[in-house]
């Protein structure tokens, strides 16, 4: 049973990233075959959602297979209701199915919709409870008994509020509408190009991402050794995407907006064949040194055996240390190769990041970070076109307060605004329609505005050339008067 507008229509394909839902909870997985995912306790198989639609429901089977859930199923209705529950004690004794009698339903494999009815016959205050009661009553129920799980379409809402539901503090406490307004604000649009820096596991750069639709250019600032896009891997945008993104380090954007930026030799890297002759070598003495040959052929001998052996196995023997230890070496020089290509690669990137960052005309500008935004803001503004939006979040107010007073005073910018988002959820039942009790306490703050060209001295001074005829004009009007 498809769900509308989840992504119905395309098909889920092996190695894709999807979301898995149950009720309210949410978790991102990859398909793969044969592979074991626990969600909500529960041991399951994609393998049989492979060629299945998005937003498909699956019923959970013995072995933790999926099964496609039929269009039409029996659901348990409320029966006829009580006045109220007034008269209904809850001593725990009104089921008259035990644990043991429920468990071994379960091993003859009958389903959790068959096993609710069941608890609905059995129990011996279900009738005496009110329509509204009769409903929890199966809600709750059907909750716990029905194992189904519906797989949806990965994208920036869905993602969004599961990582707010499960993990907030690893995006910075950043709610899914102050997200959307971010994207609003910051009129994040294919083909723009886009400064990102943010330290929300890579939320809010794949929701840039999508929105952008793999067309524009997309710089991430990141801090330490490289950047955090765990986030944006749930996604499971298509490598073209990533062509457009680019990263720089922040350790480097002093320079940048110095000068004096220069493409370097990444520290720690060092010559190919130096490192494979070393790693080679170092295998080789601990291998001498060793009270036993290490390879394949050698697994089940033991060091008596080896000194008892005769001399024909002992050049066997000799000769497969020897093929090891060049396999080895081979293995080591395949490594060093490998870990040079990807720094090359690393350091192109960032050189062509440094190069889109000195054309200073960035289309907007989206900061979201753990760290003090005011040196950042200052900063990254540099590398924004006049007539631009910039969007910085932060979940307190204190430090937008600094930033906003600052770039009042530093100027090139109109239109500063700081507001707080604030989201409310609402039931939203027959006769019984009122805000949820549980809600979130505050959704951060956000500031925002556009940047603008400052006027140069040469401007000024032609201002005042302009002036100084008016002011002679002036002059003589009122001597002759």
């Amino acid at each position: 049973m498809a769900e509308p507008g989840l992504g119905c229509g395309q098909l889920i394909s092996e190695g894709d990233y999807v979301v898995l839902k149950r009720e309210d909870v949410f978790k991102a997985v990859q398909v793969q075959r044969r592979k074991k995912v626990i969600f909500e306790k529960q041991w399951i198989f994609l393998d049989n959602a492979i060629g299945k639609n998005y937003g498909t429901m699956f019923e959970i089977t013995g072995g933790g297979n999926l099964q496609p859930k039929s269009n039409i199923v029996a659901s348990a209705e409320p029966k006829e209701a009580g006045a109220d529950n007034r008269n209904i004690v809850d001593d725990g004794k009104s089921q008259k199915l035990t644990r043991e009698d429920i468990e071994a339903l379960k091993e003859k494999g009958i389903k959790g919709q068959e096993i609710v009815q069941q608890l609905i016959e059995n129990s011996t205050t279900f009738r005496d409870k009110t329509e509204f009661a009769q409903e929890k009553y199966i809600k709750k129920k059907k909750k716990k008994y029905e194992a189904n799980i519906t797989i949806l379409k990965p994208s920036t809402r869905i993602l969004a509020i599961m990582y707010y539901a499960r993990e907030p503090g690893k995006i910075c406490q950043l709610r899914y509408d102050t997200l959307a307004q971010m994207l609003t604000l910051g009129n994040i649009r294919a083909g723009s190009k886009v400064i990102v820096m943010e330290t929300c596991t890579g939320l809010v750069l794949g929701s840039v991402m999508e929105r952008m639709g793999g067309y524009g250019s997309v710089i991430q600032m990141y801090s330490g050794s490289g950047p955090n896009r765990a986030a944006t891997d749930c996604f499971g945008f298509p490598r073209s995407f990533y062509e457009q993104l680019y990263e720089f380090p922040l350790d480097k954007l002093e320079a940048l907006v110095a000068g004096t930026y220069t493409s370097k030799v990444i520290p720690g890297e060092v010559n190919t064949e130096k490192t494979a002759e070393e790693s080679s070598r170092s295998d080789n003495e601990k291998q001498d040194a060793a009270p036993e040959v290490v390879g394949d052929c050698l697994a089940e001998e033991s060091e008596e055996s080896m000194d008892t052996s005769p001399p024909e196995k002992k050049e066997a023997v000799k000769g497969c240390g020897e093929v090891s230890k060049n396999h080895k070496g081979g293995q080591n020089l395949d490594k060093a190769i490998e870990k040079k290509r990807k720094q090359e690669e690393r350091r192109k990137r960032e050189a062509e990041a440094a190069k889109l960052l000195q054309e200073r005309n960035a289309d907007g500008l989206i900061l979201a970070s753990r760290f003090h935004p005011s040196p950042l803001l200052l900063k990254l503004l540099e590398f924004v076109a006049p007539s631009r939006p910039f969007v910085v979040y932060c979940l307190y107010r204190e430090p937008l307060l600094e930033c906003y007073t600052k770039l009042r005073e530093k100027g090139g910018v109109l239109n500063l605004n700081l507001s707080e988002t604030w989201l409310r959820n609402y039931q939203v039942l027959p006769n019984r329609s009122h805000p949820k009790l549980v809600m979130s306490s505050g959704g951060g703050y956000l500031l925002y505005g556009i940047t603008v060209a400052k006027d140069s001295p040469k401007d000024t001074t032609r201002h005042e050339k302009s002036e100084e005829p008016a002011a002679k004009k002036q002059k003589v009007s009122e001597d002759k008067s």
